[in-house]
């Protein structure tokens, strides 16, 4: 295989690694570009911002990309007159640079899947290019990743032959860093006429450490650019080289080599690396080791927690069976097995936790160009960002939460002269929050807009037949009626809404990841929904508990304490359904036994479980208490998924299967009153024996 099928083969296998990294750094100059808008003269942004279209532009070098060079080289120079103070930050600039952030993706896009481009993009191009030109009062003119041929130095002033000299540091290898990706980018920028390898600083083969770098060229360079721009070409390595860059000489013709008499290894060696701000590698170096990172692809890591879902079924298994056999040694050695499954359950669980504020982050963009769609003032506050959940999970609920929102900014807020009628400041405020709860995660979407208007609702709902003509339910049927299929009060059809879809697909999105929504609403004051989602998909520690053969398991961070062996006699209802009295309150209990329909006999006393989920509290009467239990995650088989109340199922150490609660859902059953008109509809209960039946 040649040297060039090599390249090719490296640079194929390499790419979505690029894709991917550019994405983050597209992603941050989105999000410093909205910061800059509230702070313009923010030189830390700015600086920011350079960087990242800089690191951005010089990997697609790397990888041949010359479009997105050439057009990431026009975005480049705005922002370093930007960065320089010789053009002020404007929100229509704003604007033109979050355009160009997503033409670069765009092009990457292209580049990746290697499809043409279209004539009409093509033109959208070269209209922002002539816009950032007119923005930097910049001239247009060759960029420096237009490969430019041979110039005549008495011809053109600035064109001529550099002569560069560049010396590799030892850990140039170790830093991630490849002398030759450097050098074919460097091509980008003209034509190499002459190159020379100088090997005198590599020691002998009894001697050499393959791992550190020797390298050292010398090499004359045709080109247009001037110096900053070939500098520029080595801005990654910056901290790993030895750079000297010689002009052209003023004569016609030829090529300046280095100054007579001057050795090229020797003026490489000696020469003091120029002045500038540290990249992130040498950040990443002065702050120590413990910033380092490392990819792993998602499909790898969830192989690893499936088998560690495995692995903590089997180690329940071994534990029940060590149990039985009464071995002290045995036991003890079971334990700290268990003891070890957790904590590296604890570890790898961790690795697939993120901040949902990257995720609020990205509507910054949404919320900015929908609410000027829309022509309306919206300011949009993000709390709670640092709230951690799974990652699948934040990957899964990032499109109903887009709908939410554009929900809330096309239905919520009004318009400022609306708003300034209405005695409220012309600006409207949309909050995203997150916060862990009872186990959970609870994300807010609340607006200070108009709120829901309960008698339009009910007029569509009649109109729709979704309702009798003339019934008004209670107000907290009317707002879940906005969740119904094919339901919307818009009154005309748009780009955001009025085509009756949207929120019966969000509530099953988010009820296809175990979670919940609701929504409350007053009327000219604003509208909050709220949002319930587990922590992980995955595992989590559970509550065991027994209701006579059965078994059950509650989430461990919802139960808020037990209260052991308490007297049956508690006012109980045929659903179920009473109360006990607690520390002078009276709290809200239902039976498992009675709402299920197992059939086993009821011991003399019980036991009470108290449940926090959301703003209330229940109990659950139970029969046996059986401890905590790491608990890996099941979903349920088809015929049972509409088992109210459960959200999974586990395997037990004994191989039987226990349901795992669904508390938000479990607390409607023991809180609102039970209907007449439902009569139960009884299924086997996996797991348990065919004798005894559940209800649903």
């Amino acid at each position: 295989m040649s040297q060039h099928d090599n390249d090719q083969s490296f640079i194929t296998e390499a790419l979505p690694a690029f894709v991917s990294e550019s994405d983050e750094q597209l992603e941050s100059i989105e999000l410093l570009l909205l910061e800059l808008e509230d702070q313009p003269d923010n030189a830390e942004l700015l600086g920011a911002l350079f960087r990242c279209a800089h690191t951005v532009k010089g990997s697609a070098g790397i990888f041949g990309l010359d479009e997105v060079v050439a057009f990431t080289h026009h975005v480049e120079t705005l922002l370093d007159r930007l960065r320089d103070g010789a053009v002020a930050f404007t929100p229509d600039m704003g604007t033109l640079l979050l355009q160009c952030n997503d033409q670069i993706r765009f092009l990457i896009r292209q580049a990746q899947s290697q499809a043409p481009v279209g004539d009409d993009e093509a033109a959208q191009r070269a209209d922002l290019e002539e816009r950032l030109q007119a923005f930097s009062g910049d001239t247009p003119r060759p960029s420096p990743a237009t490969p430019q041929g041979p110039s005549n130095a008495a011809t053109d002033p600035a064109g001529g032959a550099w002569t560069v000299s560049v010396a590799f540091h030892a850990d140039t290898f170790r830093n991630g860093m490849d002398p030759l990706a450097i050098l074919n980018y460097v091509r980008s920028l003209g034509t190499i006429t002459r190159i020379a390898c100088d090997t005198s600083a590599v020691p002998g083969v009894d001697a050499i450490d393959p791992e550190s770098c020797h390298l050292s060229f010398c090499f004359d360079l045709e080109t247009s650019a001037d110096h900053a721009a070939i500098e520029a070409a080595f801005s990654f390595v910056r901290d790993d080289v030895t750079l000297q860059i010689t002009p052209p000489a003023p004569a016609a013709g030829g090529s300046r080599s280095t100054p007579e008499g001057t050795d090229p290894a020797p003026a490489v060696r000696g020469a003091a690396p120029a002045s500038r701000p540290a990249t992130g590698a040498a950040k990443a170096r002065e702050g120590g080791e413990d910033q380092r990172f490392i990819r792993v692809q998602a499909d790898r890591l969830d192989a690893v927690i499936n088998l560690l879902g495995e692995l903590v079924i089997a180690g329940a298994g071994a534990s029940l069976l060590a149990r039985q056999s009464r071995q002290g040694s045995l036991i003890e050695a079971n334990d700290q097995i268990s003891r070890l499954i957790e904590e590296i359950r604890n570890g790898t669980l961790q690795l697939r936790m993120v901040p949902i504020g990257e995720t609020f982050s990205r509507f910054r963009r949404v919320v900015r160009d929908t609410a000027a769609e829309l022509g309306k003032d919206v300011q949009l506050e993000i709390v709670g960002g640092d709230t951690e959940l799974d990652k699948s999970v934040v990957e899964r609920i990032a499109d109903p939460l887009m709908h939410l929102v554009r929900n809330g900014l096309d239905h919520g807020l009004e318009t400022p002269e609306q708003r300034i009628a209405a005695g409220k400041p012309a600006q409207g405020r949309l909050i995203l929050s997150a916060c862990h709860e009872s186990g959970s995660i609870l994300i807010r979407i609340t607006d200070d807009g108009r709120g829901v208007r309960r008698d339009k609702v009910l007029a569509r709902a009649w109109e729709r037949g979704l309702l009798e003509d003339g019934v008004v339910p209670p107000d907290a049927d009317i707002l879940k009626l906005i969740f119904a299929p094919g339901f919307s009060t818009a009154e005309k059809v748009t780009n955001l809404s009025g085509r009756g879809v949207g929120m019966d697909v969000v509530r099953r999105n988010i009820e296809a990841l175990r979670g919940s929504v609701q929504l409350s609403s007053e009327e000219g004051q604003g509208s909050t929904i709220e949002i319930r989602l587990p922590l992980t998909l995955a595992i989590i520690d559970g509550f065991l508990v027994g209701v006579g053969a059965s078994r059950f398991i509650f989430p461990l961070d919802a139960v808020v304490e037990v209260i052991e062996n308490r007297s049956t006699t508690t006012g109980m209802d045929a659903s179920g359904r009473g109360v006990v009295e607690l520390r002078g309150q009276v709290l809200p209990v239902v039976s498992l036994r009675t709402l299920y329909a197992l059939d086993s006999l009821e011991p003399e006393r019980v036991s009470v479980v108290v449940i926090q989920s959301g703003g209330h509290r229940f109990g659950v009467l139970v029969d046996q208490l059986l401890g905590q239990h790491q608990t890996v995650i099941k979903p349920l088989g088809r015929m049972f998924r509409s088992l109210r109340g459960m959200s999974g199922s586990s395997i037990l150490g004994n191989g039987d299967v226990a349901l795992i609660f669904d508390v938000a859902s479990l607390s409607q059953l023991a809180i609102q009153p039970p209907d007449p008109q439902r009569r139960p509809r009884r299924v086997s209960c996996p797991g348990s024996n065919p004798a005894e039946q559940s209800t649903f």
